[in-house]
């Protein structure tokens, strides 16, 4: 393809309204290395803007932590570690290799040539970009939810409010986690086995422990698959050898972190709960329907939001992609798909969407009597509006 002026990629739509990509392997939704390779047929100047986005998406795909500090912590890394970035673009096979200490790598040799270029150039504003520049959501699925349930905490908790640095919803639960067992912790082991578990544990508790049970809740995770995700994790850390002690280590944490979420997201539970109706039929698994309809639901928001920003986007002028909760633009584009995405999130949670839904339920099943909707908090959603880790 390398004397084509650029390609396309047709998407096919789910039954949610999710995108995918049909082409199966060099795509946006593929690995680090595709996404490193994959840019804009067109490019754009920086300019001043362009020029600011560029480092903070360098600092994101550098990851280790760096992806949770402030915007501003985050210009600061890159400006830091300029003499590693600039070595990383004009030798990025042998000298330093800092790239290669990336989280993503490949995605970030290809923001190292592109700042490297525009820094060393005599008008770095003017230095033309073909990269796109990734903006995410904050564990999107409870952002959904969250505007759902208009919580205040819970819409703190996944950055629907603006903070002076991102909110970590799965540091919050590894905390949260960690509390409940420094108090299992201290009850006495005749009345209490757990306390045992509490002791051994007690210091395996950080974010990577808890991160993968708080992404699935919201998908209807189990206590059985918590559990699994949960073993695993202890497993890598070597601490535990016993397998029998291994599994009751993992029943009691996937317990103790579905109790974390639930203190949390007790709105979000509510609704989970709410659409896990089920009716009983010849044709109906009732199990599979509990547990497949609310993420189902939730997948056809992002996907509603996905599409009503790619619209706007492309009505603005702008190239974008995106993959569910996850948009891309030019640098000196993102701060006008920002505004867009925002607004659209706005747009589409002012939708009275469970009441409608519900409605329909009834209208499909006219004999059939429904709970009512679950309460909901007094969040002002135009929040969103200026929250800048919303999308981050």
């Amino acid at each position: 393809m390398e004397n084509e002026e650029g390609f396309y990629y047709p998407h096919n739509l789910d039954f949610r309204g999710r995108a995918y990509p049909m082409h199966p392997h060099l795509n946006h939704l593929s690995s680090d290395l595709c996404l490193g390779v994959l840019e804009f047929a067109e490019g754009r100047s920086l300019g001043r803007s362009g020029l600011h986005w560029l480092k903070i998406h360098l600092a994101n795909l550098y990851s280790g932590g760096v992806e949770k500090l402030s915007h501003d912590g985050c210009l600061a890394f890159i400006d830091n570690h300029l003499d590693e970035i600039f070595d990383s673009a004009e030798n990025p096979i042998n000298d330093n290799r800092w790239w290669l200490t990336a989280e993503d790598p490949f995605q970030c040799l290809a923001a190292c040539i592109n700042l490297s270029e525009a820094l060393k150039s005599s008008s770095p504003y003017s230095t033309v970009s073909h990269l796109p520049i990734h903006q995410d959501g904050s564990c999107n699925g409870l952002q959904h939810y969250a505007a759902l349930g208009r919580d205040n905490l819970e819409a703190a908790a996944v950055n629907l409010v603006a903070g002076e640095k991102p909110a970590d919803v799965y540091s919050e639960i590894a905390v949260r986690v960690h509390n409940i067992m420094k108090r299992d912790s201290n009850k006495d082991p005749a009345t209490n086995p757990n306390a045992l578990l509490a002791k051994l544990l007690i210091d395996q508790v950080d974010r990577k422990l808890v991160k993968q049970t708080v992404m699935t809740s919201v998908y209807g995770v189990t206590f059985v698959g918590a559990r699994e995700q949960i073993k695993r994790r202890l497993a890598e850390k070597g601490h535990i050898t016993d397998d029998r002690l291994l599994f009751s280590a993992a029943c009691y944490t996937a317990k103790v972190t579905l109790a974390a979420l639930g203190e949390l997201f007790q709105a979000a539970r509510n609704i989970m709960g709410w659409l896990a109706l089920q009716r009983e039929g010849s044709s109906v698994d009732v199990r599979k329907q509990r547990t497949a309809f609310p993420p189902n639901f939730v997948h056809s928001l992002d996907g509603s939001h996905m599409m009503m920003t790619a619209v706007a986007c492309r009505d603005a002028g702008l190239h974008f992609a995106g993959v569910h909760d996850s948009f891309w633009t030019h640098a000196c584009d993102v701060e006008m798909m920002n505004q867009i995405l925002r607004e659209k999130f706005v747009e589409l949670y002012s939708m009275p969407i469970l009441e409608n839904l519900l409605e329909s339920f009834k209208a499909s099943y006219p004999s059939l009597i429904f709970p009512p909707l679950p309460g909901r908090g007094n969040f002002d959603l135009r929040e969103v509006l200026k929250s800048p880790y919303f999308f981050n």
